[in-house]
């Protein structure tokens, strides 16, 4: 048989396998670069209850669905999904579990801007304000007229002030523990230049910090942020953030802008209401602010406002005759 008539066969192959396999529909944005997944509709049936014994069900029995949406050779390490489902909450527009490319998150700050554009998009929703589901709580997003989206985050809070670290091939740093629906690790004196072109450097080092505290009494944080002066006009500051699975937030980051207000609160370094613009390692912003919920425990609600995009709607194919049909991990 000829080499024509193979590669024929093959692409006819390719077509039988792909109508017998299962599909999901997805819905892709970004939000100041950072890229969102939606998963609209073939994911995984978790029944109803509480969000945080869905994931926890998402996680003990479906583990593989989400390396396959989120991993190569599909996603990538910087991809973040989101589940679509129904909320709990009658009150909520919808609920959704978020997760990457190593496990899940709690809240997503610009994984839930992406989500609002995603519905609008989808005609689900229109502009005002949207209460969404999430596993650590409820958060009320605001659909602005303009497309640009301000999510109310869940209380957060800094657990502990300058818990100084020895970072092998660093030194010692100090960095504050804070919860924002996800636990980061804030560093403001580093040593180093927060730039694109120093993402490596900025990369181990942020992997070594995040190495040392988890051994030293904190196991929950997963996110280290590094901040530095800003380059973008009229921002307050820049960051650095590195995600659970060692990629980096091209966007500010939400729930970690979240977890800076929290301490500039704590510290008297930012006023109730007042704005705080945050530049993530590319150039985008998001906007801050917060209001006080509890100035004994230190809970603030943090409001982070900033813009997604739909940049794609496509179906997924999982074939089970594709050797890496469940991801590379």
């Amino acid at each position: 048989m000829d080499k024509t008539r193979l590669s024929r066969r093959g692409i006819v192959a390719g077509f039988m396998n792909s109508s017998a396999a299962r599909q999901i529909k997805i819905i892709d944005s970004h939000t100041g670069g950072e890229p969102t997944r939606i998963v609209v509709s073939g994911g995984p049936d978790l029944g109803r209850g509480p969000l945080d014994a869905r994931r926890e069900k998402f996680q003990r029995e479906f583990d593989t669905f989400r390396s396959a949406i989120v991993n190569e050779p599909r996603g990538s390490d910087v991809m973040v999904g989101g589940l679509l489902v129904e909320p709990e909450d009658k009150s909520c527009v919808a609920g959704v579990i978020f997760f990457n490319n190593v496990g899940y998150l709690g809240m997503c700050g610009h994984g839930t801007i992406g989500l609002v554009v995603t519905l609008a998009h989808m005609g689900k929703i229109n502009s005002g304000e949207h209460r969404i589901e999430t596993p650590v709580g409820v958060v009320t997003a605001t659909l602005h007229p303009n497309g640009d989206v301000s999510v109310a985050n869940v209380p957060s809070w800094r657990a502990q002030k300058a818990v100084a670290v020895d970072v092998p091939g660093f030194g010692k740093i100090a960095g504050d523990v804070a919860w924002s629906g996800n636990w980061f690790f804030i560093v403001e004196k580093h040593g180093q230049d927060l730039a694109l072109t120093n993402v490596d450097q900025l990369t181990d080092l942020s992997w070594r910090i995040r190495q040392v505290v988890n051994a030293q009494g904190f196991p929950e944080v997963d996110h280290v942020e590094l901040f530095g002066p800003p380059a973008a006009p009229g921002a307050n500051s820049r960051s650095f953030v590195q995600c659970p699975g060692k990629a980096y937030d091209r966007s500010p980051c939400g729930t970690g802008t979240s977890a800076k207000l929290a301490c500039l609160a704590a510290d008297g370094k930012l006023a109730e209401g007042a704005t705080w613009i945050q530049e993530s390692i590319i150039g985008s912003t998001f906007s801050g602010k917060f209001r006080w919920l509890d100035r004994a425990t230190g809970k603030v609600e943090p409001v982070i406002t900033g813009t997604a995009f739909v940049n794609a709607e496509a179906i997924l194919l999982l074939n089970d005759e594709d050797p890496f049909c469940w991801g590379i991990r």
